[in-house]
């Protein structure tokens, strides 16, 4: 199964679980795109790797402060897991459910 399509998602931050829709698009070259659309906003992937069900990517965030975050997540079928690491905020636990 790819690793392509829209996850509901969930980070566990200092702040309280974070929900979040995230979108996985498949680039060329083992590279792939999206965003997570969150409360707060819009985050854009930066610098997206696919390696067989791995994800790597980074995004960036201005509210409610500036923060960079490095990300990495596994799929497994229809379920996601990985960390978000936000620098000096610590690593946060990130799962998800693919839709439909």
């Amino acid at each position: 199964m790819s690793v392509a399509g829209i996850y509901d998602t969930t980070v566990k931050s200092p702040m309280g679980d974070q929900k979040g829709v995230f979108t996985v698009v498949l680039a060329d070259g083992g590279a792939f795109t999206g965003s997570v659309v969150d409360g707060m906003g819009t985050m854009e992937v930066v610098d997206g790797k696919v390696d067989g069900n791995r994800l790597t990517w980074k995004m960036s965030t201005k509210v409610p402060l500036p923060l960079d975050f490095d990300c990495v997540a596994t799929i497994d079928g229809d379920s996601l897991t990985g960390k978000v690491n936000a620098g000096a905020f610590g690593e946060m636990v990130l799962s998800g459910t693919r839709q439909g």
